[in-house]
């Protein structure tokens, strides 16, 4: 499983030369084996953008995740118990979001990959980022 972080979400949809050719060639792979997914605080997040207008995505926010979510049948990961008690810890991450703490526990958690250009996630032991 590769997972998408909400940057690569957007890039991937709206600007895809924003995109590194690894993180493309990755996309690329996983959308054909049918294995992309996305953390469900990611599709909160690009509601926040789209709201407070820092994100245009020439429609509205609710039809804009639909069609990201359809273009490459992305499966849409659900906060567990097991990833928000995780998350929660001190020491798991030294990051303060906590959509990205919630991302890195989950990509954890489902022993996947992540796509995302976040340096400060690389400080998180064992998560696997392509970039």
């Amino acid at each position: 499983m590769l997972i998408l972080d909400t940057c690569a979400l957007v890039f991937d949809a709206l600007d895809p030369d924003r995109l590194s050719k690894k993180a493309t060639a990755a996309i690329a792979q996983a959308d054909a084996a049918g294995r992309l997914a996305c953390c469900d605080i990611s599709l909160w997040e690009i509601a926040m953008l789209v709201a407070k207008g820092r994100l245009d995505p020439g429609t509205n926010a609710q039809e804009f995740i639909q069609l990201i979510l359809a273009a490459r049948k992305i499966v849409v990961i659900p906060i567990t118990p097991e990833i928000a008690v995780k998350s929660a810890l001190a020491e798991f991450c030294p990051h303060g979001d906590p959509a990205d703490r919630i991302i890195a526990a989950s990509t954890l958690i489902h022993k996947a990959k992540l796509v995302t250009s976040d340096h400060n996630l690389a400080t998180v032991s064992g998560l696997q980022i392509i970039w």
